[in-house]
This record gives C-alpha cells, structure tokens and sequence, in this order.
C-alpha cells in the first residue's frame, strides 16, 4: 500500500520560513517524480512544483519561484520542500503527490497525471 504523509505544516508569519516533508512507503521511490500542489480556501488544487526521480529536473510554478525549493533524498524515501519568505497567498493545504511520468518535453503539473496523494498539511501564513 502506498502511502505519502506530509509534515511541518504550521502557523507564521508572512516572510517567515518553513520546511515540509514527505514520507513515502510502498512505492519504489526513485522511479517517481515527486510533486507539491496546495489548495487554497475556496480554490481548485494548483500544482507548486515537481522533481524528477534522480533531483536531476525540477520545474516550480511562477508563483514560488525563487522562494520555494524542493529536494529529496531516495535512500530515506523522503522529500522536501522549503518554503522562504512566505506570503499571504501561500495559505493553503499542501500535498505530496507522486507519478511515474518523468519530467521530460512533458512536465507533469496536473492533478490527474498524478497517481498517488498524501492527506495534506495545513500551512497558514498571516500577516
């Protein structure tokens, strides 16, 4: 059984930082990109950003880029995303997700192409 669990998630203030992980088991880690999307009150699920199974290939959404980055660690399985100068606009749910399409000519950043979601943790960001 796949499982993605997210952590770090937590209450702060605008251009503070934070660090989220995602644990993964059951899958075989390395052979998946690994992605973030994030849902804002009131608002669809959007993708943030995605790396490739070897961190080789990373591709961030306009509205992160430069303050997000992502990176992960095949021998522990775990993936991480830190957050810098973080805005109001950040306020979200964000979620782990993983897919066996590689970045490549086509980068995954839709919710469908996505294979398997963690639960999600709460970031709130006030001003």
């Amino acid at each position: 059984q796949v499982q993605l669990v997210e952590s770090g998630g937590g209450l702060v203030q605008a251009g503070d930082s934070l660090r989220l992980s995602c644990a993964a088991s059951g899958l075989t880690f390395n052979k998946y990109t690994i992605g973030w999307f994030r849902r804002a009150p009131g608002k669809e699920r959007e993708f943030v950003v995605a790396i490739s199974w070897d961190a080789d290939n990373t591709y961030y959404a306009d509205s992160v880029k430069g303050r997000f980055t992502i990176s992960r660690d095949n021998a522990k399985n775990l993936v991480y995303l830190q957050m810098n100068n973080l805005k109001r606009e950040d306020t979200a749910v964000y979620y782990c997700t993983a897919t066996p399409v590689p970045i490549g000519i086509i980068i995954p950043t839709k919710t469908d192409e996505y294979a398997y979601w963690g639960q999600g943790t709460q970031v709130t960001v006030s001003s």
